[in-house]
Parts: C-alpha cells; structure tokens; sequence
C-alpha cells in the first residue's frame, strides 16, 4: 500500500520481532471492516448486537485486570531524565526497548498483525498527522477505525515523508505485572504490551494525540490540549468557538455536546461539537489561534450517560457503536448501563460475563457495568456536531475556559487579566475529591490545564511554551476564563443548575471577548456584574448568583500555600511569568 522507505523498513524490523502468520493491511474500505467484524464475532472477541434497535453496534468485554488507563505503568522515555519532568514516569530509552522488545518478541506467532495507517485530523489537512499502528487485536483495529481516519489516502497522505508516529501494540498474557505504556517523544514512537483496554491501545488517542502531539508542538510551534471545542451559534447566526480543559468527572462531554436551555433555544441559540476531548491548534494566517479536533470518534464513559445528561452522546451511540464492559440485556440483546435508566434488566448478563437478575444484583449494591465502561462511536453521528468538524483549516478560538470541581474557593466564573494571567489560572487547575473517588472528601488535586497525565515532557517547559504562545499572539491572543459548576451550600447540594443552564455562563463568556459587558475586579480576576448573566426562564436567584460569584480571600490566602507546594516541583524551570503572577495574587490579598 505504499512505497514509503522509513515505513517499509520498520515494518520489516517489526515483522522480524514479532514473527506473526499472516500480515494484513487495513485499506480503510467498508468491506474489510465488515469481515472483520464477522471474524470478531466468529471468535467470540465482539457480541453482536440487535442490528434492528442498534445498527452496526457490538459489545466487547476486556480482561477483568484490564479496564482502565495505567498511570503507574505509563512512562515518557525521554534520553534525559529532566526532559520528563517532575509530574512523568520515566524510563531510559535505551533500557526500555530492550525490556520492551523482550517482552514482545514473537508474541504474534499464530497471530495475525494488523497494520493501521491513520491521520489525527482530517486527511491532508496542516494540522494533521499521520502514525502507523500494528498491533494482533481486531477491537483495536475497530475502535481506531471510528476514533481516527484510517486507509490508504492517509498513507498518499504521507508520500515519503518520515514524519509519522510508529506505535506497536500487542496483546501479549494481557499481565498486569508486565503492562507498560511507553512513550519515546524524541523517536515518534508508543509501545504498548499486555492490555487490551482502549485507553492504552487505541494509539492515537491520549499516547499519540496528547503525549507525543504536546511535545511536537513544543517543537513546532503549536499545541496539543486535553480540551472539548465547542461553537456557540447566535440569534443572528454568528459562531463562536470556546476551547476548555476540564479534569475528569467534570462534565466535559456535557459540556461538549450541550442542549440550550429552552429560553435560549426559542431565542434560536445552537451549540456545536467541534471535539468533546483533544483539541490541536496553531496560529493561523491572520494571528488567531485556530483548533481542530484530530480525533473522528467519541471514546466516552457509558455510565451516567441518558436522555437528560446528555441526550446527544446517547444518539452519537444508537449506530456503528463498539461497547466495552457495559451490561447486556438478554431479552432485546441491547446494551445497560448504571444511570442509563432505573430499570437493569432481569434478563442480564454483567460485564465480567456471568448471568445474573439484574433487579436483584443491583439492589444488593453490585454494578451491572463497569465504572469506566465505554462507547466508541462515530462522531458524525452526534446530533449535534459542528459543520467544520471535518474543516482541515479548524475553527478560530474566541475564548480558552479551565474549570474544575471546586465546593468553596473558585466563583461560577472568572477571567483572567491577561494572557500570561490565565497561563498561571490554568496552571494551578484543581479539583476536589468526591466521596465515590477516594474516601478523602475535599482533598485538593492539581491538574493544570487537565493535562498532568498526558503532557509528554517537562510540566515546566509546557508552561513556558504556553507563555511563548502568548507572545507571539500578542493581542491577538483568546481571552481566558475559569469556570466552577459545583459550587456546594452547607449541606453539599449544587447552587448553580448547571448542564444546559451553563449555556448562561458561556453567553457571558462571549460578551466579554465581545467587550459587551462590564466586570468587577477582585484579587483572582474579573468577575461578572450579576445582572450581566441571562437569568431569564430560571428559577434561580440573584441573591443565589451573587453568593457564588463571591470571592472569599481567606480560602483564597490558604489557596495560595497549595500553589506554592505544588509549584515547589518545578524547581528553576517554573517560568518567572508564573511565579509574578503568585506574588501579585498574594498581594492582592492583602
């Protein structure tokens, strides 16, 4: 399929260590991907579903010690210690492909390998790059079927450049004590052995398309963010688009894909998915920033996901839609998961695999489905996706929005001062822990720009590389803000509505880009005058808006001590931008 010398000869090399039976290439054509599934379903890898109620959808079950992203057996191998950083797991290059290579060698004897050309973004387009996965897994070469383009046009693509990304995956013993995820950002190349779970084997998802892709762009001049990109469309018909990092269990997704609430939906208010999860974006022609999302699926949590969360993730799954670990119905042979409905089936079949009453094995506290049970499906399948999701050009950034999970310190919304200011907003990105998730209520944990486990070197570095980009956008540059949906009164409830009503907040967001409203000034940053958010067709109270408007500075001084110790990692590659920024947010709260 091609006639690429730096492609042939790692293939070559790969062939002589992994000595499968047979080689076949993945063209991309609907009839491949067809009798693969028919093979999938042969040898018991997919279950096929009801084709009349879920068209084209199967259901997939992982090993029970392999259904979830390893950050402890996840490593950047960067030549120098250093270039890894503080906030990375790290290993010798050199070390770890001899152990790798060992581990791997001759592990697709009486397999098949599958060899998988695929472009993140759209084929051909200057923001996209292109990577060659092999690996002895069908589900793998079906999910990165839906999360990327894959075929022969990537590969003409290419032509002869050696400017792509080698990933070798292998199934191996699927053994947890030997599951490693490696990262080599100086070679363009992702090892993968011994797990068969989507956040560690579909490539070009979090190994290619956030850890190699942030140290390309450090090189190249760009950025690769764990960020949704949304488009928010006026009475008028004009489009904005927002970029926003948000650390899991935030809403992302909600976010993402979100439904007016109907005050603004009758108004003729549209929001549109660009991306739900990667964005990657570059200074375009006219100094703004443009984004395009390199992904062309959705690699989203099942449970949670219904009709009134997020209706239009539950459409983007009715069709051409992998399921992993979710529960199967017996009687319609479709799929359930927690939250879905509150009807589990009787009839049911758990995600391990064993027969069981759903009614009762709920009740008694067990999961139908696993926690992190997932759907891949098709992007253009979303109801609500963007006319510019397959643009190579991308759409151009009004506003950049962190957020996290925070019950006291950080207002509904703020914005930052400028640039290098909402560098720093970003930086000190944090959440608190729920009870589901550890036990420890309220314990802080920072993930600046939702990236802590996906920037593929230096945290330090990566800061500076987002205050170079602000130099040379100058004011050109996106303004930034930070949101806080979960702001708690004293017995732990929500204030803020949240999910469509954030619509109300991001309408604010706009107006300022736009210089429309005021703000008043406070020791974090701008915060919105509370008439200038559209509360109109909500129950909800001015008084309400202000308390979770208000900034406290007391939290806020105590805040501080925590950016301190967790800048205290960086050491001398803190740049000094961010830590001026600490001594004038200390002063201001004086």
């Amino acid at each position: 399929m091609t006639q690429n010398k730096s492609i042939l000869a790692w293939l070559e090399e790969m062939k002589a260590l992994m000595t499968p039976d047979e080689v076949v290439w993945i063209d991309g054509s609907q009839e491949q991907i067809d009798a693969l599934r028919k093979q999938a379903c042969e040898s018991g890898e997919l279950i096929k579903l009801n084709q009349d109620i879920l068209p084209d959808c199967y259901l997939h079950r992982t090993a029970v010690n392999d259904v979830a992203r390893v950050e402890a057996r996840t490593f950047i191998c960067a030549r120098e210690k250093e270039n890894a950083g503080p906030t990375n797991n790290w290993m010798d290059p050199k070390e770890a492909y001899e152990m790798l290579y060992g581990i791997a060698k001759g592990r697709y004897k009486g397999r098949t390998m599958y060899i998988i050309p695929y472009s993140m973004g759209p084929v051909g387009s200057p923001f996209s790059k292109a990577g060659i996965e092999i690996t002895d897994s069908i589900y793998v070469v079906l999910n990165m079927e839906i999360m990327t383009r894959v075929g022969k046009d990537v590969l003409e693509a290419l032509g002869d450049s050696n400017d792509w990304v080698r990933g070798l995956h292998a199934k191996c013993d699927i053994d947890d004590e030997k599951r490693y995820i490696c990262h080599f950002p100086e070679d363009n190349t992702i090892i993968s052995v011994n797990s068969g779970y989507g956040g560690n084997v579909l490539l070009g998802k979090k190994c290619f398309a956030l850890r190699i892709a942030s140290f390309q762009g450090k090189n190249e001049g760009w950025m690769a963010e764990h960020m949704l990109i949304l488009g928010i469309e006026n009475p008028q018909g004009e489009k904005k688009y927002i970029a926003a990092a948000f650390p899991s269990a935030c809403g992302k997704t909600n976010l993402a894909m979100l439904i007016p609430p109907e005050y603004y939906r009758n108004k003729g208010y549209k929001v549109w998915t660009v991306g739900d999860d990667i964005a990657w974006i570059r200074i375009g022609e006219d100094g703004r920033l443009w984004a395009v999302n390199p992904e062309n699926g959705f690699f989203g949590v099942a449970p949670g996901t219904n009709e009134k969360s997020n209706p239009n993730a539950l459409a983007t799954t009715k069709k051409g839609t992998i399921f992993t670990n979710v529960a199967l119905n017996k009687d319609t042979n479709t799929v359930w998961w927690e939250g879905l409905d509150k009807n589990p089936p009787v009839n049911a079949v758990e995600w391990k695999g064993s027969d069981v009453n759903g009614v009762e094995y709920t009740a008694e506290g067990n999961k139908l489905a696993h926690p992190n049970s997932r759907f891949t499906a098709p992007a253009i399948n979303c109801p609500c996706i963007s006319d510019e999701f397959n643009s190579g050009k991308g759409v151009p950034l009004s506003a950049i929005v962190f957020g996290g999970r925070r019950a006291k310190t950080a207002p509904l919304v703020y914005q930052s001062r400028s640039w290098n200011h909402g560098v720093f907003v970003g930086s000190i990105m944090a959440s608190e822990t729920t009870a589901a998730a550890t036990g420890a209520v309220g314990v802080v944990r920072r993930d600046p720009m939702a990236m802590l486990p996906f920037c593929g070197y230096h945290m330090g570095d990566y800061f500076a590389h987002w205050i170079e980009m602000g130099k040379k956008l100058g004011d050109k540059a996106p303004k930034i803000f930070n949101v806080n949906w979960f702001r708690t009164d004293d017995e732990g409830h929500f204030i803020w509505p949240g999910f469509g009503d954030n619509l109300r907040v991001l309408d604010w967001i706009i107006k300022r880009c736009e210089g429309k409203v005021d703000a008043n000034e406070t020791a974090i940053g701008y915060v919105p005058k509370v008439d200038d958010i559209n509360l109109e067709g909500l129950d909800f109270s001015r008084d309400a808006l202000a308390g979770i408007l208000e900034v406290d500075n007391a939290l806020w001084s105590a805040e501080v001590d925590g950016i301190e110790e967790f800048y205290g990692k960086f050491g001398d590659k803190l740049p000094a931008e961010l830590s001026e920024q600490l001594a004038t947010l200390k002063n201001n709260l004086k």
